[in-house]
């Protein structure tokens, strides 16, 4: 077996399945190119036949990225596998990923199919994509429940077909680590041809096992492959945690044993890209990417880290791309100070004109805010990009009143496809109030399913960064917007929920690995 690791990230695939994580286009492409600079091997870029908006994106990253192979998901039929082939046209590296279900359950609830007619299926999906490219990965959906004899027999046939990665997905996160381990090892063990693929694991968060199931699937089973998302984003609980599972394969490789390629620092400007992006904020006890994982309280810990950090600290956090000194500038740092520190966060803009708009952000920020912190950069960077980019709607002006014993009141200017509006109302609180001025216009009949607002840095001065989620005819977004003033950032998120919600782009669910 190989000693090098390969990480393939589903971040835009099975992590935009999250409620209210569906990204733009261009927010895809971004998170491709952060994806690159982190070194992750394979990029799954959505599922291609979904809809014409996936289909565009997952060709939009397969021209851009070029060190890293781009993957899409298809099911195991011609016409998906076909848009999949179709889509990855002019990629410098391509895989394509089929899956079908295998488990008794699935194959008779779902798909209503018989076992020989979900082999056959399988079998012939895997020959039919070798048309498009000799990387094959196949996955048995609810693997884990699966019988271990049939499923011994679909997966000798797809490697003999060319599949070149299994993938033993726990679609459901039904499994426990040890178990999962010698369920994998047990099936390379019986399928005669298991040697001429590579083995993965993709595992669910259900119970809490995620990462430790795709570890015991390393270690126990030998798989060379895990399947992952940035922050544990993903269906339901979500997937297994990118960062969590490359720290502990390279911090305890004594005991695993591997190599990993991704580049470290970068994991944490990935982790606020896709957080800014999906709405998704990181909770602070979040391991490697939360606001306290290298935070001390205890004074016992607080005296040893003094004296030699690695008596309560096992990983350094400039490894993982936390900045050891997080206040950078102020308001009288020029413009090629601001651009050279974008560089060092790995932040990347499309031109001089978008680094000159961010900048002008950045010059408005430090006249009401006296310390300029990364996690600030971030924000501003990100909220430039989100208010560049497409949608109907953009915040303008923000004027309200609230004061004891008077009902709130507030005035909002936004551009609605870029003339101005004005509208105002009353509300319960000036957030609401906000919300009302905005419907008084809009009239989207959306329900707001989630309000969070959640500071940036630390102190009174912080910017609060704001996610609201809203659901209309069934389709769930999540808008975010960030600034000093939490309800003018309010305004900016629910609009730029409003922007989601525009988009009338009907997808078919993939139905999930």
């Amino acid at each position: 077996m190989s000693d090098k690791l390969i990480v393939f990230d589903t971040t835009l695939r099975d992590g935009e399945q999250s409620p209210g994580a569906s990204m733009t286009h261009e927010e895809k492409v971004r998170i491709a190119k952060q994806l690159e600079k982190l070194r992750v091997d394979v990029i799954e870029a959505g599922f291609a036949a979904a809809s014409n908006g996936d289909f565009d994106s997952v060709r939009a990253i397969g021209l851009a990225i070029k060190d890293s192979t781009v993957c899409s998901l298809a099911r195991a039929n011609d016409r998906d596998i076909a848009r999949a082939g179709e889509a990855l046209r002019g990629a410098n590296s391509a895989r394509i990923h089929t899956f079908i279900a295998t488990s008794a359950l699935h194959m008779e609830k779902k798909l209503r199919m018989t076992p020989d007619q979900v082999f056959e299926q399988a079998r012939l999906a895997v020959r039919f994509a070798r048309q498009y490219t000799d990387n094959i990965e196949f996955s048995p959906e609810d693997g884990s429940r699966s019988d271990p004899d049939f499923l011994c027999r679909v997966l000798e046939a797809v490697i003999a077909e060319g599949a070149t990665t299994i993938n033993v997905a726990d679609t459901v996160g039904y499994a426990v680590p040890e178990q999962y381990g010698a369920f994998i090892r047990n099936l390379r063990e019986r399928i005669p041809n298991s040697d001429k693929a590579v083995w993965s694991v993709h595992c669910h968060d259900d119970l809490g096992l995620a990462v430790a199931n795709s570890l015991a699937g390393i270690k126990i089973g030998g798989a060379r492959q895990v399947e992952c998302t940035i922050n544990a984003l993903g269906e339901r609980a979500g997937n297994c945690s990118l960062e969590e599972v490359v720290m502990a394969v390279k911090t305890r490789k004594d005991y695993f044993g591997l190599e990993v390629g991704i580049d470290t620092a970068q994991i944490m400007p990935a982790s606020r890209l896709v957080s800014g992006i999906t709405g998704f904020v990181v909770q602070p006890n979040k391991a490697i990417v939360g606001a306290n994982a290298f935070a001390h309280a205890s004074g016992i810990h607080q005296d040893g880290v003094l004296k030699a950090r690695q008596t309560y600290e096992i990983m350094r956090a400039e490894d993982v791309g936390w900045a050891a000194n997080k206040i950078v500038l102020g308001k009288l740092s020029g413009r090629n100070a601001f651009k050279q520190r974008l560089q060092e966060l790995g932040i990347e803009l499309d031109s001089e004109q978008a680094v000159n708009e961010a900048f002008a952000r950045f010059k408005d920020l430090a006249d009401r805010k006296s310390e300029i912190f990364d996690e600030d950069i971030h924000a501003l960077v990100s909220g430039e990009q989100v208010e560049a980019g497409e949608g109907a709607y953009r915040f303008v002006a923000l004027a309200q009143r609230s004061e004891t014993g008077e009902r709130p009141h507030a005035r909002v200017v936004f551009s609605e496809n870029g003339k101005e509006v004005a509208a105002e109302a009353d509300g319960n609180g000036p957030v609401d109030a906000t919300v009302n001025a905005i419907e008084s216009h809009v009239h989207s009949d959306a329900e707001l399913l989630l309000f969070s607002v959640n500071a940036i840095t630390t102190g009174t001065e912080s910017q609060g960064e704001v996610t609201m989620r809203l659901s209309r005819a069934g389709r769930i977004v999540n808008g975010v917007g960030a600034d000093p003033d939490i309800v003018v950032a309010s305004a900016k998120a629910y609009l730029s929920a409003l922007n989601k919600l525009q988009s009338r782009v009907e997808k078919v669910h993939a139905q999930g690995i």
